[in-house]
């Protein structure tokens, strides 16, 4: 591993079981602690040549893209909230570059294990990576989007949508006074729209045209904002309801059956 990192652009120690007590259950034989060393090792070794290199030009970068890990999604009963948690450790005490979660793919009898035949997870493994982009990048913490009352990410809608209907209290704001973190939670808006929309603003009050033009989803973002336009969508609407007009326009896996269920009650 030491050598390797002379080498490699990155290094990788995966970690597999997001869990002490899925590793517990699955490997009783084996010790949490025995895969933190060598991500140690690996962090120390980084630290350890970039130092070196502010003294020493020729020094050789180790591992110049970091180290990253991997966790099992669905082998055991870990909730979203577990996985993640788990994820934000690395990242803050490993300075990780990436954590990547993959769909666990049943290949043998084991009462202790999903059947061989279950789905794999893999919208569950897509909205844990949306999770941890909003962690990486759009200035949320764990908290807001896993937490006790809320422990497993909805399936039906992201986890930006999600908190967001979770939070209108803190909704509409005005596009066109909003500071970066705010435009940023907005559902439909992403960073690099975030990044045109401040900059649009310096040179005249932003509408909805202007919006359309920079390229933001309007289907869901125009129930959290206003702007200068005099129509406003979200009104007196109960997060249920706008959750229910954004699943209608959706092109969402999930369409399909959340039409049937509306039919079921119309």
């Amino acid at each position: 591993m030491q050598e390797a990192g002379l080498y490699a652009d990155r290094l990788s120690v995966n970690i597999e079981i997001p869990t002490k007590a899925g590793l517990k259950l699955l490997a009783p034989d084996k010790d949490h602690k025995d895969f933190i060393k060598p991500i140690k090792a690996v962090q120390n070794s980084i630290q350890i040549y970039k130092s070196e290199k502010k003294l020493i030009k020729n020094t050789p970068i180790y591992a110049p893209a970091g180290q990253s890990t991997q966790m099992i999604v669905g082998a055991t009963g870990e909730s979203d909230r577990d996985i993640m948690y788990s994820a934000n450790f690395f990242y803050n005490k490993f300075q990780m570059k990436r954590v990547y979660y993959s769909g666990y793919i049943p290949v043998a009898n084991d009462s202790r294990l999903p059947a061989i035949g279950t789905e794999v997870p893999m919208m569950r493994e897509n909205r844990l990576y949306q999770t941890d982009w909003l962690l990486r990048f759009y200035g949320f913490n764990i908290q807001e989007i896993l937490n006790e009352t809320h422990q497993n990410l909805d399936m039906d809608i992201d986890p930006k949508l999600s908190w967001a209907l979770r939070n209108l209290d803190q909704f509409p704001i005005d596009i066109n006074k909003a500071d970066k973190r705010m435009i940023a939670r907005v559902p439909g808006i992403g960073m690099r729209s975030v990044g045109k929309i401040i900059s649009a603003r310096r040179y005249r009050k932003l509408n909805w045209q202007h919006l359309k033009a920079i390229g933001i989803a309007m289907n869901r973002s125009k129930y959290f904002m206003t702007c200068d336009s005099r129509d406003f969508e979200t009104r007196d609407l109960t997060s249920s309801k706008i959750k229910n007009l954004i699943m209608l326009n959706s092109n969402s896996k999930y369409h399909k059956n959340f039409n049937n269920q509306l039919n079921l009650f119309s």
